[in-house]
Order: structure tokens, then C-alpha cells, then sequence
């Protein structure tokens, strides 16, 4: 059974600091690219960043470039995301996904979702 577990969401104020934890199992995802996806109430699931398992490939959202950083523990099979600066624009449920594709913004693209986890941010 693919599962993909979110963990580490909360609150936080403007300015604040929050990562995110996605442990993956249940297959091999080393041919897969791993993403964070971000969905706030009424608006589109909306690409932040993704990664190769080597971390040779990693993939920004401009919203969050120089704020958010993505990282892989093969060791761990867990995807990181460590998110500085925090605005209360980045309020959203922030889901980690997992991709074959090399159109790593694309959601469309993901075979494999995790269940989300809210991150909220105070002004």
C-alpha cells in the first residue's frame, strides 16, 4: 500500500518558521520526483517546489524562492520542506506528492497524493 504521511503543520506568525515532514512507503519511489503542492480555501492546487530523491533537480515556485527550501533523506525515505519568512499568503493545506514526470509543476502529473497538512499564518 503507497502512502504518503504530511506532518509539521501549524501555526505560525508573519515571519515565523515551519518544516514539513512527507514520509513515503509502501514502493520504490527512487525513479519518482517528489512535490510540494499548496491548496488554499476556494483557489487551485498550486505547485511550491519539488525534488529528485539525488537532489540533483529541485524546483521553485517564484512565490517562495529565497523563503523555502526542499530536501530528500534517502536513509529516511522523507521529503522535507523548510519554509522561512512565512506572509499570511501562504495560509493553504500543503500537500506532498510523487511524480514520474518531468513536468514537476504539473499536478496533473502526480500518481501519488498525501493527505495534506494545514499551515496557517497569523498576520
Amino acid at each position: 500500500q503507497v502512502q504518503l504521511v504530511e506532518s509539521g503543520g501549524g501555526l505560525v506568525q508573519t515571519g515565523g518558521s515551519l518544516r514539513l515532514s512527507c514520509a513515503a512507503s509502501g514502493r520504490t519511489f527512487s525513479s519518482y520526483t517528489m512535490g510540494w503542492f499548496r491548496q488554499a480555501p476556494g483557489k487551485e492546487r498550486d505547485f511550491v517546489a519539488a525534488t529528485s530523491w539525488s537532489g540533483n533537480t529541485t524546483a521553485y515556485a517564484d512565490s517562495v524562492k529565497g523563503r523555502f527550501t526542499i530536501s530528500s533523506d534517502n536513509a529516511k525515505n522523507t521529503v522535507y520542506l523548510q519554509m522561512d519568512s512565512l506572509k499570511p499568503e501562504d495560509t493553504a493545506v500543503y500537500y506532498c506528492g510523487a511524480t514520474p514526470s518531468r513536468w514537476l509543476d504539473s499536478r496533473y502529473e502526480y500518481d501519488y497524493w498525501g493527505q495534506g497538512t494545514q499551515v496557517t499564518v497569523s498576520s
